[in-house]
């Protein structure tokens, strides 16, 4: 995504893109990609870029607040962050910290159980814990 596209997308759901949300921005839509704050950190310092730890996660909430991507939490230490933003399910690998798609083929529900009084489904989405056979 060039800088226009992702001025437009921001512009799109109010956010104003200022250059530390940019430079976040760049990171978590270059690709459909699940990654934590760390990694997007230390990648935006990679780049050249002088962005504070705080900025990282104030532009995270943001973004997951207004619909841009979406948290995972999949590990009680991190948070993992989506840049795809429809339900879909994971795999998490417990042993490396890989969050991967789970391909949408590959999962099929033949009942849903009951849902509470006055609820009405939202989404679906399952998360698989895995571990490296040793």
């Amino acid at each position: 995504m060039d800088d226009r596209e992702l001025e437009g997308l921001l512009r799109s759901k109010g956010v104003s893109p200022t250059s530390q949300r940019m430079q976040v921005g760049k990171i978590l839509f270059e690709r459909p990609q699940h990654v934590c704050a760390e990694e997007i950190l230390n990648k935006v310092h990679e780049a050249g870029y002088r962005v504070s730890k705080a900025t990282v996660y104030n532009t995270l909430n943001l973004f997951v607040t207004r619909g841009l991507i979406r948290e995972l939490n999949v590990d009680p230490v991190r948070m993992f962050y989506d840049s795809t933003t429809h339900a879909h399910h994971h795999f998490y690998n417990v042993d490396t910290g890989e969050v991967m798609d789970i391909p949408p083929d590959q999962m099929n529900f033949a009942i849903m159980p009951k849902l509470p009084e006055g609820t009405v489904a939202e989404s679906v989405e399952v998360t698989i814990k895995v571990r490296n056979k040793h």
